[in-house]
């Protein structure tokens, strides 16, 4: 008989971004393969609750929320508030939530699989395990507290030294970690003692049937930013290279949200940028279905170094439509792109630089087929949820 599974997120289907897509995707692989899982999480709210009015985003009748297994609490419509305070606020009420949920739960589980952040759902996947006499699998998607150190808004020492002893002790207590950043392990490692064997890197993927989607890119060339426009996507290299990119007359596509997309927004219109299109958040499907319809797709991280430690979810994503590249960033994000020979990186964050990469790609279409061939490779090889699945089943058969 195979293990009964718990699932604890905050993110979850339909929600856009690279949270939601990798827990739907570990739920349905999990469940295909003869586990019986269930999972706590919350009503979409991400970036806010009105999108999801829109039935297009329900387009998995996997999915239904009239399955037993999916329990979903009621949180505030707060939306995602540009004051770091009232996100806390918001982190809590959703943790205490869930909490509740866990503890009138009556079914028994042999595993709590957590996903952080925020750092508060860890704590609620502690008190599942004791409760459920369970095994404790904590998914890090990103580091708290030192990503709120890099953003650079939140600086009260006291709440940052707690956020960092609840790091240490979710680290030590759990039974795996797991990671979507191979970046993350040494960090992880030295700040709890946690053994390297304890640790798993699982990133995000893509699946099989979206690598095989067909290839549209229109004759135009187009160059495409998607996702998250928020305090670590560095909002000043984007209103500068929106700009470089219009007074040159080449087309950008931006498919954005996050707290800093309204001064992207504004920005632009204010600056009359023709050859600049906004569109609101799609489908997953239909996002890369518009991936797939242009040329390059740009990445751009904030200088700090916490974030040398991350992979964007859009850049596996232009890989899956298999786009080039071109970045701005550092760290294990540049290897990843210049290792495979999927774009073009500068380090340094110059938008001239930038400007250079894809005025470069423009004139070599050859460099961008042979780049797109590399991107399907590297999806296939490392970056594909049937194949990286196998890693968390291995995960789940050892405890």
């Amino acid at each position: 008989m195979n293990k009964r599974i718990l699932i604890i997120s905050q993110h979850f289907y339909p929600e856009i971004g690279s949270g939601g897509n990798r827990i739907k995707n570990i739920y349905h692989l999990l469940v295909n393969k003869g586990y019986d899982v269930s999972i706590i999480t919350t009503e979409p709210s991400y970036p806010n609750k009105k999108i999801y009015e829109d039935e297009a985003f329900w387009d998995d009748p996997f999915m239904t929320n009239d399955s037993p297994k999916i329990s979903r609490i009621q949180v505030a419509n707060r939306k995602y508030s540009r004051s770091l305070i009232n996100r806390l606020f918001f982190f809590l009420e959703v943790a205490f939530k869930l909490l509740i949920k866990v503890l009138q739960e009556k079914q028994k589980y042999d595993i709590v699989f957590v996903t952080s952040p925020p750092i508060f759902i860890g704590m609620v996947g502690l008190v599942a395990r004791l409760k459920f006499k369970s095994k404790f699998i904590l998914d890090i998607r990103d580091l708290w507290p030192e990503s709120l150190r890099g953003v650079g808004v939140f600086n009260n020492s006291f709440i940052l030294k707690t956020f960092s002893l609840v790091e240490k002790i979710l680290y030590k207590k759990a039974d795996r970690i797991i990671v979507n950043s191979i970046g993350f392990i040494n960090y992880i490692s030295e700040k709890a003692s946690v053994p390297m064997e304890n640790i798993q890197y699982i990133p995000n993927s893509a699946r099989e049937y979206e690598i095989d989607m067909d290839d549209k890119p229109e004759s135009d060339f187009k160059v495409i930013y998607t996702g998250n426009i928020g305090l670590a996507q560095d909002i000043e290299f984007l209103k500068k290279i929106a700009k470089k990119l219009n007074e040159n007359k080449i087309k950008l596509t931006i498919i954005g949200y996050g707290i800093k997309s309204r001064e992207l927004k504004d920005y632009i219109q204010t600056e009359k940028m023709k050859n600049v299109s906004l569109q609101s958040p799609l489908t997953r499907k239909k996002c890369l279905e518009e991936i797939r319809g242009h040329h390059i797709g740009i990445v751009s991280l904030n200088s700090k170094k916490v974030f040398d430690t991350v992979l964007p979810g859009k850049v596996v994503d232009y890989m899956t439509c298999k786009i080039p590249i071109v970045a701005s960033v550092s760290g294990y994000s540049k290897k990843v792109i210049e290792e495979n020979n999927v774009g073009l990186v500068s380090g340094k964050r110059d938008v001239n630089e930038i400007y250079n990469y894809i005025k470069y790609l423009y004139d070599h279409p050859l460099e961008r087929t042979t780049m797109s061939r590399n991107s399907e490779r590297c999806i296939r090889e490392n970056f594909l949820w049937e194949k990286n699945i196998k890693l968390l089943e291995s995960t789940i058969h050892e405890l």
